[in-house]
């Protein structure tokens, strides 16, 4: 099958490429690919237009401000894959990064592309709201703002971005330095197929070894990546068993999807088991970091 009939146009800039958005709205922006290729092919998206951003200049970068770490919408997987400031400052991203599909793949999608395109089982997208990390978004008359990870995506493929809006990026807290560490652990069919269930945990240890700090999210396995609210769990030991009890407990709360891929009591099941997964992770990278505990 091939794609309908659509215009091609090239941004010059991200003011033109949201002005363009406003005039048509069936037009759509193009980066990547790795998503919108496939789907206009099968007939999935039947686009006016198809807009290309991938050399607005001011969308591709890695750097690091204060606090945070923004990361440009149209930035490589493959590069954020390979930074040093990643490695350092976003550990958890660091982690997730390699279940992305296949590396040629990484090579060209990008990271605003997966966070727009808001699959259930983006891995960005779940380390984005497990970090709570901000969406940063742009319109025609310029105006820049930004929304949480946790609140930006709405349902499967639905976002909260404005018509007209697009992408311009993302930003990440950094993350602590001492006492910390992460884990992601997901499932899927075959390496590199969407994720059936999904978990990144990114926690922080007290002197005495219990929970200063911890964020738990959940994807692929619900219609949206979903950070579960653990604060009770302060003082805990990571492995203690009202940690795993807390975490079971929010699991089977959360709205799991079923399709002919898996069912909800499987990906559910699969959900409580990643996070144990991701939690021991995580706490032994603390351990190995500083000597053991």
């Amino acid at each position: 099958m091939k794609a309908v009939p659509f215009v091609y146009r090239r941004a010059a800039s991200v003011a033109e490429a949201c002005a363009w958005r406003t005039e048509d709205p069936d037009a759509v922006l193009i980066a990547g690919g790795q998503t919108l290729m496939p789907m206009l092919a099968m007939r999935l998206v039947r686009p006016s237009q198809v807009i290309d951003i991938g050399r607005i200049v001011e969308l591709d970068h890695i750097r690091v401000e204060k606090d945070h770490v923004l990361l440009g919408a149209t930035t490589r997987q493959d590069a954020a894959e390979r930074s040093r400031i990643v490695a350092e400052a976003l550990p958890l991203l660091a982690r997730a990064l390699p279940w992305i599909g296949h590396p040629p793949t990484r090579r060209r999608g990008t990271i605003g592309g997966s966070i727009a395109n808001a699959d259930p089982a983006a891995e960005i997208a779940l380390v984005a709201v497990a970090s709570g990390a901000e969406i940063l978004i742009a319109g025609a008359d310029d105006g820049r703002d930004a929304l949480s990870a946790a609140e930006f995506f709405l349902a499967p493929m639905v976002t909260a971005l404005p018509p007209g809006a697009m992408v311009t990026g993302l930003r990440f807290p950094r993350a602590k330095p001492r006492h910390s560490g992460t884990g992601f652990a997901e499932i899927a069919r075959r390496q590199g197929d969407f994720a059936l269930a999904a978990v990144a945990v990114s926690l922080t240890l007290d002197d005495e070894g219990g929970l200063a700090d911890i964020a738990l999210a959940i994807g692929g396995a619900t219609p949206v990546p979903t950070r579960l609210a653990l604060d009770a769990l302060i003082g805990e030991p990571p492995a203690g068993r009202r940690v795993g009890d807390a975490v079971a407990d929010g699991i089977a709360r959360l709205e799991m999807m079923s399709d002919g891929h898996a069912s909800a009591t499987y990906r559910r099941r699969a959900a409580e088991r990643l996070a144990q997964t991701a939690i021991a992770m995580a706490a032994a990278e603390v351990g190995a970091r500083e000597g053991g505990r």
